[in-house]
């Protein structure tokens, strides 16, 4: 799977997980988060745990002690499997964290490897899991340009996550449209449409050298006041590779820095537009294959999973949120398995209709619920193992919508023809 396509699904997990982590509370400091930096010694952290492990001991709550001085001892266990972090660091989230009020609780221990590499080296104990550096990765991190533009001046600014920076400022020196004394009316317009080309001319080139030399450029926005803005975006001023990359153009009452302000109010929006069109083209690729009956394309779960079992699938799609599981139901009597998809809200009354209920095989009363899997976790395993690209569809757009009621929200293109 390659390392753009996968990032929809890396970030996916990594919300779900800490939208999870978030919510968890211990009952006094006896959470553990530690974060180990790329190129940090694993010894060096199990050496600091082993002095935290120490201090511990002095706690006067005998749970708390316990609970703290376990969880540490576990993350020790888990650094111990690594010979070093990987490339973007590891995180473990570690503690006894209550499951039905005082005295129900359980060690859970959270083991995550970052989507990019994480700066921060820390060891904390606190009531609560430290997300809050990992959220940081869920902000955007790709830069953004903004072109403000009308007849007399110029702006051009970065937008990358919360940091936003001017890098230039033009002034056209474009004459007004108030015809000097003496001048003939069409001499006159004609000097003044050679001095708006000269300044369109020399802002395209400076947006150009500005923004096509950015790593993780993700496209530009374009606004100003009156028609100004379409006449530079029509004429041809820009670099083919950056007037691809515009992805709005937008009306503002200014066009300094309280233009560039009023781009940032609305970019929120904008920028989600940018994942949408991703989305909208992935889907209308999808969409495209079943218009033509082209065989290139599956949907519904039994025959999405039946063809990332052979192997065929190109590209998965999959609905943010399906709200499924995938169970295993297992004998505890003899070994007795088989598999089963349900929504979330039915595992609980699951539990309660396989007490006492007998084995398809041996008949005895010891079937019960084994492993239970988030469905989109189980299908991006499968996916995993044979090399399928995975796309995540947001239920925010029409496309996402379309493909949750028309397709069950869970659907395929084909590496090659199923009608072959």
């Amino acid at each position: 799977m390659s390392t753009a396509k996968k990032s929809s699904l890396e970030l996916f997990r990594l919300k779900k997980t800490l939208a999870s982590l978030t919510k968890k509370e211990g009952r006094g400091t006896e959470l553990v988060s530690v974060y180990v930096p790329p190129g940090k010694q694993i010894s060096d952290v199990i050496n600091t745990l082993r002095d935290e492990y120490g201090t511990a001991s002095n706690i006067k709550s005998t749970t708390t002690r316990k609970n703290v001085m376990d969880a540490i001892v576990k993350v020790q266990q888990r650094l111990k499997l690594f010979k070093e972090p990987p490339e973007n660091g590891l995180v473990i989230f570690c503690g006894a964290i209550p499951q039905n009020g005082p005295g129900s609780e359980r060690i859970e221990t959270y083991v995550i490897q970052p989507p990019e590499p994480i700066h921060i080296y820390l060891y904390r104990c606190d009531a609560r899991f430290h997300t809050e550096y990992l959220q940081e990765m869920l902000r955007e991190k790709e830069t953004y340009g903004i072109l403000l533009i009308d007849t007399s001046d110029a702006t051009l600014a970065t937008l990358q996550g919360r940091r936003l920076e001017i890098v230039r400022k033009l002034t056209s020196g474009v004459p007004g449209k108030t015809r000097a004394g003496g001048q003939s009316a069409r001499r006159y317009e004609r000097l003044r449409d050679m001095r708006l080309q000269e300044y369109f001319t020399r802002v395209g080139q400076h947006a150009n050298d500005e923004f096509l030399p950015i790593e993780n450029f993700k496209g530009m926005i374009l606004g100003g006041p009156g028609p100004t803005k379409y006449d530079f975006e029509k004429g041809g001023y820009l670099n083919y590779m950056l007037k691809d990359k515009v992805i709005d153009v937008i009306d503002t009452s200014y066009v300094e820095e309280q233009g560039v302000k009023e781009v940032v109010d609305k970019a929120p929006e904008i920028m989600r537009k940018v994942r949408y069109i991703e989305e909208k083209k992935i889907m209308q690729q999808f969409l495209y294959e079943v218009g033509h009956d082209t065989g290139l394309i599956t949907y519904g779960e039994e025959y999405v999973r039946r063809a990332l079992e052979a192997g065929s699938v190109k590209t998965l799609l999959l609905f943010d949120e399906l709200d499924l599981s995938r169970v295993t139901l297992k004998c505890n009597a003899c070994g007795y398995q088989e598999q089963q998809t349900l929504k979330n809200q039915n595992l609980v009354s699951l539990g309660q209709t396989l007490q006492g209920k007998p084995c398809p095989k041996c008949k005895a009363p010891a079937i019960g619920i084994g492993e239970t899997q988030d469905i989109v976790d189980n299908f991006a395993q499968l996916a995993e193992y044979t090399n399928a690209e995975v796309e995540i569809i947001s239920g925010e757009t029409e496309e996402g919508q379309m493909l949750k009621n028309s397709f069950g929200g869970i659907a395929a293109m084909l590496r090659f023809s199923a009608q072959g």
